[in-house]
C-alpha cells in the first residue's frame, strides 16, 4: 500500500478517539478549560446521558474574536509555548487536542466574550473539517461550550454508549471529582433541566467540608480525620478516613496532584501502607487528599487523558504521602478523636451501598464475642502498672449544678472508669459522655503490639548469618538492582550479594524471620523496589510475627479482671497509639451516649 498523508478531519476524529471516549470525556474537557480560564461560576446542563447535549458555560477570561477559530484548530493552546513551560505546566490542559477532537465528532457552538469586548462571538463547527466565520452573539463575559449530537458522524462509535443513566452517572462522577478538586468554584449541573446540585463556593475549611458531605455523603465526612502536613517543598492535606470507615470497593478513593485528579499505583501503595496495621482485612480505605509539589518534579505528561502522573523522585514522594498519614492515623485515640461518633466496626456479612453507609452512621453498632475459651495465666494486669489504676467514679452531680458537671466532665478520663465486666469479654466503663463498652483482648492485644514494635525500634533489627547461604535465581534487571541497592537490604537486616549475571545469595537474615522463606521475601522485595521504589514486605512480615506474639500475650476472653485491672486497661488505651482497633483492623471500643441510650428506653417521648 502507499504512504499517503492522512486529512485534517480524519486526524482529529483518531485524536477524539484518544480523549473523548463517551459524554463524560467531553464534559472533562470542558470543565478543565473553565477552570484554567479562572472561572468562579460554571454551569452545566445535559441532556439524555449527554448524547443529545452537552453544555458547559462559565464566567472566565473568554476568547477574543479573532481566536475563535484558531480554538478549534489542533495544538493550538494558550496554556504552554515552549518546552520550558510544559516542564512545569501547572494548567489542567495543554495539549491543544480536546476542542478540535469533540468538534470532529459532534456539532459544536462555541461562545465567548473577552473582559473589554463590546459584545460576545460565536463559531460553529459541524463534524467536518470546515469551521464559520465567526458572527456576533451576545454574551457575558466568558465563555459557553455546547456540543449536540455526539458521535452523530461516526455511528460505530455512538453504538459503545450505554443507556442514559449510565452515560449520566459518568458525567456525575466527572462533575464530582472537579468540583472537589476546586472549593473555590461554584458549580451547578442540571440533567434534562432539572437540577441536581448546585454548589456555592467554599472559602474556608468547615465550607469545604460541607461540599464534600454534599459530594461525598455526610457519614464520611462524621468519619474521617482532617490532615495537613508539609516538608520540603511537598505539602499533603484533605480528609482520610476512619480505619473503621472502610469500605467493601475502592469506589471512595479521591487523590489530586497539584489540583489534578489522578490514579497513581505508588500513591495507592503509599496509602495503603499507612492503614496496614488498623485496617480490617478485605477493606479499603476512604479518603480525599491533595498534593502539592513543586510542578517540575511530577511529569503530567504521561498519559493523553492526564489521568495518570511520574514523579521524578517517587521513593522520597511514597515516604513522605506514609508518614503523614501513618502519624495521623498514629494520633488516633481515645480522647483524640476528630469526629463525634465512636469507631464503629464493618459490617458483617456485607451489606448493600446503601446499608452501609447507614450502618457506618450509627453509633450503637456491636462486634461479635469472640469465641477464645483459654484461660490466662499471666500475672494481674494491675499489678503490672500499679500508678496506673483509677479510682471508681465519683457520684453524679447535681442536674443544677452545671458547673460542677462541667468540671467533672474535663476531669473524667477519655474512656471514663471501669463499672464491671460482661461474659469475661467486654468491659463496661462510665465516662462523661454515657457508655463505653470495651473489648478487652482485642484492646490489650494493640497496647501490647505497639509495645512490642517500640522495643523492635529501639534495639533495631537483629540478624543472624546463616549456616548455609541461600542461592537466589533472578531476572538480570533484579539481580542490577539488589547490587545498586545493597543499603536497603542491610536496613532491613538481610546480606544479599550477586553471585552472577541472574543469581543471588542470602548470607544473613533477620532474626525474627530465620524461620521465614527467605528467598520468597527477596524477590518480593526486588519486585516492590522496581514497582514502587520502596519495599515494605520485610517490615510487614515482622509485624506480622509481632501481631503474633502479641495476641498470645493478651488477656483471654473469660479471664476476670479486677476494676484496678480494667482501669489500668483503659488509661493504657488512652496513651497507647491506634488503640481503636486491634492488630487485625477490629475496633476495640464503642461509645453509647445518654441520648441513645434513653431513646432505647423511650425516655422522654
Amino acid at each position: 500500500m502507499s504512504i499517503r498523508l492522512l486529512s485534517p478531519q480524519l486526524i482529529n476524529q483518531i485524536a477524539a478517539g484518544e480523549v473523548v471516549e463517551r459524554p463524560a470525556s467531553v464534559i472533562k474537557e470542558l470543565l478543565e478549560n473553565s477552570l484554567d480560564a479562572g472561572a468562579r461560576q460554571i454551569e452545566i446542563d445535559v441532556e439524555q446521558g449527554g448524547k443529545r447535549l452537552l453544555r458547559v458555560r462559565d464566567d472566565g477570561t473568554g476568547i477574543p474574536q479573532d481566536q475563535l477559530a484558531l480554538a478549534l484548530s489542533r495544538h493550538a493552546t494558550s496554556k504552554i509555548a515552549s518546552l520550558e513551560e510544559l516542564e512545569q505546566v501547572a494548567s489542567l490542559g495543554f495539549r491543544g487536542e480536546a476542542l478540535p477532537s469533540i468538534a470532529s465528532v459532534s456539532r459544536l457552538s462555541l461562545t465567548s466574550r473577552a473582559a473589554g469586548a463590546e459584545t460576545g462571538w460565536t463559531v460553529e463547527a459541524d463534524g467536518s473539517d470546515r469551521v464559520e466565520t465567526p458572527r456576533p452573539a451576545p454574551h457575558p463575559v466568558g465563555t459557553s461550550v455546547e456540543v449536540r449530537e455526539l458521535f452523530f458522524n461516526t455511528p460505530a462509535r455512538r453504538k459503545f454508549l450505554r443507556t442514559d443513566a449510565t452515560e449520566y452517572k459518568h458525567i456525575e462522577d466527572v462533575v464530582r471529582r472537579l468540583a472537589m478538586s476546586r472549593f473555590s468554584v461554584g458549580l451547578t449541573l442540571r440533567h434534562n433541566r432539572k437540577q441536581v446540585f448546585r454548589l456555592p463556593p467554599a472559602a474556608t475549611q468547615e465550607e469545604g467540608a460541607r461540599r464534600l458531605a454534599r459530594l461525598c455523603g455526610a457519614p464520611f465526612v462524621d468519619h474521617s480525620l482532617h490532615v495537613s502536613q508539609q516538608s520540603g517543598g511537598l505539602r499533603l492535606s484533605g480528609w482520610v478516613g476512619l480505619p473503621t470507615f472502610s469500605r467493601s470497593q475502592a469506589d471512595l478513593q479521591y487523590f489530586f496532584v497539584n489540583g489534578r485528579m489522578v490514579r497513581d499505583k505508588l500513591i495507592t501503595h503509599a496509602v495503603r501502607q499507612a492503614y496496614q496495621d488498623v485496617l480490617y482485612h478485605g477493606r479499603h480505605p476512604a479518603y480525599v487528599l491533595y498534593f502539592e509539589l513543586d510542578p517540575t518534579l511530577v511529569d503530567v505528561n504521561v498519559h493523553p487523558a492526564k489521568s495518570e502522573v511520574r514523579f521524578r523522585d517517587s521513593r522520597a514522594i511514597h515516604g513522605f504521602i506514609f508518614q503523614a498519614l501513618h502519624q495521623a492515623l498514629a494520633g488516633l485515640r481515645p480522647g483524640r478523636e476528630q469526629t463525634a461518633q465512636a469507631p464503629v466496626p464493618p459490617p458483617r456479612p456485607e451489606p448493600a451501598p446503601a446499608a452501609e453507609e447507614h450502618a457506618a452512621a450509627s453509633a450503637g453498632a456491636r462486634q461479635q464475642a469472640m469465641p477464645l475459651r483459654a484461660m490466662e495465666q499471666m500475672a494481674a494486669y494491675a499489678a503490672l502498672h500499679p500508678a496506673r489504676s483509677a479510682p471508681a467514679p465519683a457520684p453524679a452531680p447535681q442536674a443544677g449544678n452545671a458547673v460542677e458537671a462541667e468540671t467533672q466532665a474535663a476531669e473524667t478520663p477519655p474512656l471514663g472508669y471501669a463499672l464491671a465486666q460482661l461474659h469475661g469479654v467486654y468491659i463496661l466503663a462510665q465516662n462523661a459522655r454515657g457508655l463505653v463498652l470495651v473489648d478487652m483482648h482485642a484492646a490489650h492485644e494493640r497496647i501490647t503490639y505497639e509495645r512490642l514494635k517500640a522495643m523492635q525500634a529501639e534495639t533495631g533489627i537483629r540478624s543472624q548469618p546463616l549456616l548455609v547461604p541461600v542461592t537466589v535465581s533472578v531476572s538480570e534487571r533484579e539481580a542490577a538492582l539488589a547490587e545498586s541497592e545493597p543499603e536497603v537490604f542491610r536496613e532491613l537486616g538481610f546480606e544479599v550479594d550477586r553471585l552472577g549475571p541472574e543469581q543471588l545469595v542470602i548470607r544473613q537474615v533477620p532474626t525474627l524471620l530465620a524461620s521465614a522463606d527467605a528467598a520468597a521475601l527477596v524477590r518480593d522485595v526486588l519486585s516492590d523496589l522496581l514497582e514502587h521504589g520502596v519495599s515494605t514486605r520485610l517490615r510487614e512480615a515482622m509485624n506480622d510475627i509481632l501481631s503474633t506474639l502479641a495476641c498470645h500475650g493478651s488477656v483471654r476472653a473469660n479471664r476476670q479482671l479486677t476494676l484496678a485491672e480494667m482501669n489500668a486497661l483503659l488509661r493504657d488505651m488512652e496513651r497507647t497509639e491506634r488503640s481503636g482497633q486491634c492488630n487485625h483492623g477490629r475496633p476495640t471500643w464503642v461509645q453509647f451516649s445518654l441520648a441513645e441510650l434513653d431513646r432505647l428506653f423511650l425516655r422522654g417521648q
